[in-house]
């Protein structure tokens, strides 16, 4: 499998390209990374240094590719945080070229906004672009609760909110939704859960939730849900695999007492799931 995964990138720590691409490498997958940004860490320190990469200068990369004639040999584009409008064009671009020689390639979008407890973070003028124009061009879409909340114009807060939340959003063009972050009111205390839906129906996974704010940890999701999904067609398996992997490197992270993700260190969570978790099916 070739995946085209178009992210942010950082020298320190691990989100977008530098979350995403050692997992999938450890799982076998190829991985042609393209920056949109090469920061020295992440944004939530409050500070850092690097470039923002311009729009024209990612098309070139992914043009130079495309001049390799790897075009028709990858099977995924894989997209998270855009940081301007102008990446969302090159994206959408890129899929479209890619389709038209390889029609079985998918489209895996990680919809980044912000959060229940944040907030958008992003530019306003990003979650409309997804809305609009991103979102509906996908196969796959990874959001939280939250972003599903904002995709649909809805407010899922129950199971049954939020599978209709996931119907809204599926009729605009994407046939598989994984929901993270999912929080309901009848749920047991002291866990949180990830729901997925495709045309086979719709099936949830539950797990501790551990005290802890992990950045990095959609982006290692998103590309594992959607290596594992694309692999196998197995919407259960893949909830099920992904969640194994992230839960143990979360619980890792956290007993490390660092703030980034140890991700290294849970390469054979990656590589050998324990399979510890049940998904469930709801519909």
């Amino acid at each position: 499998m070739k995946i085209l995964s178009i992210q942010s990138a950082v020298a320190y720590g691990h989100v977008g390209n530098s979350a995403a691409v050692f997992p999938l490498q450890r799982i076998g997958v190829e991985v042609l990374p393209v920056y949109t940004v090469n920061f020295s860490n992440h944004t939530g320190y409050g500070a850092w240094r690097g470039p923002l990469i311009s729009p024209d200068d990612v098309r070139e990369v992914i043009l130079g590719i495309e001049e390799r004639g790897v075009f028709p040999q990858i099977d995924v584009v894989l997209s998270g945080y855009q940081g301007g409008e102008g990446i969302g064009d090159v994206i959408l671009e890129t899929v479209e070229r890619i389709k038209a020689v390889n029609p079985g390639a998918v489209y895996s979008c990680d919809p980044v906004m912000g959060n229940a407890k944040s907030g958008c973070f992003v530019a306003p003028a990003i979650p409309i672009l997804l809305r609009e124009r991103v979102v509906p061009a996908a196969d796959i879409i990874t959001p939280n609760q939250f972003e599903l909340g904002f995709l649909t114009g809805t407010e899922p807060g129950t199971l049954a909110s939020t599978l209709a939340s996931v119907d809204l959003v599926r009729a605009t063009g994407p046939r598989t939704v994984l929901v993270t972050s999912v929080e309901r009111p009848d749920a047991e205390d002291g866990t949180i859960e990830m729901l997925a839906v495709d045309d086979t129906g719709a099936w949830i996974v539950q797990t501790p939730r551990i005290p802890m704010k992990a950045n990095g940890s959609g982006d290692v999701t998103a590309a594992l849900f959607t290596a594992h999904y694309r692999r196998t067609g197995d919407l259960a398996d893949a909830l099920a695999r992904t969640t194994s992997s992230v839960y143990d490197l979360l619980e890792r992270t956290h007993e490390s007492g660092e703030r980034e993700l140890q991700l290294v260190e849970s390469q054979e969570s990656y590589a050998r799931p324990r399979m510890q978790f049940e998904a469930r099916q709801v519909a």
